[in-house]
């Protein structure tokens, strides 16, 4: 994917909307420091351990999504992404286990309130919203991720030798990563021009800066001392 991919479309139009506040996103200080490898271990453990809390009520979520879909192709569509949440769960375990975090110790962890805020947001949107407003409010999660690996892999200023964090910047800017985020926003674009996006532009505008101040603030969570975080 490469990176006018991000500019395009729907997707452009409100990452242009969000302005501050996606640039507030994609260069908060936590992924700053990811870049640098300064990042202190416990607010990466933190923010694993609360990742993982989070991508269990995105599965939900997208579970949701395929189940407010009308059409095969877009339930599909709506399948291989909960597929690749659910796939991703015991890499991700796996990826923890590094870290000295065990998932039965993770699932027993308190969400904190960003990681409330934020999934019950995008489960209340899907709940009281239609498909595009849910494919809305999850898209900043999922291509924002994207774009931030893609830019750190490219960035000349990112550390990989030594860094601690490197595995997690090239999962992000795997290649298989990216397709998934293609298709994401190849979905978004279907459906909002099925639904009407243009005409509901303010409103789903609305719902995607929110997503990403929800996002901005999860990444400030894991900077955040906090005693319950599980002891090495």
């Amino acid at each position: 994917m490469n990176r006018t991919t991000f500019e395009h479309g729907l997707y452009g139009r409100l990452k242009q909307e969000a302005g501050h506040h996606w640039q507030a996103y994609i260069h908060h200080d936590f992924v700053r420091q990811l870049a640098a490898g300064t990042l202190p271990d416990g607010a990466f453990r933190r923010y694993l351990v609360q990742d993982y809390l989070f991508l269990i009520h995105f599965a939900r979520a997208y579970a949701l999504l395929a189940y407010k879909l009308r059409t095969l192709p877009e339930i599909r569509a709506a399948v291989v992404s909960l597929e690749a949440i659910v796939k991703e769960l015991p890499m991700h375990v796996a990826y923890c286990a590094q870290w000295g975090l065990r998932e039965e110790e993770m699932a027993k962890e308190p969400e904190a309130s960003e990681t409330l805020t934020y999934t019950r947001y995008v489960l209340d949107i899907g709940q009281s919203g239609d498909v595009l407003d849910l494919l809305v409010a999850l898209i900043p999660c999922v291509a924002g991720y994207a774009e931030i690996g893609q830019r750190l892999r490219d960035d000349p200023a990112t550390v990989l030798a030594g860094n601690p964090y490197a595995e997690w910047i090239q999962n992000y800017s795997d290649g298989d990563y990216l397709s998934g985020a293609r298709a994401a926003i190849d979905q978004l674009e279907r459906v909002g021009l099925a639904r009407g996006a243009e005409q509901r532009f303010d409103a789903l505008s609305a719902i995607f800066t929110t997503a990403t101040r929800l996002e901005s603030a999860f990444w400030q969570m894991g900077l955040t001392p906090h005693p319950t975080v599980i002891a090495v």
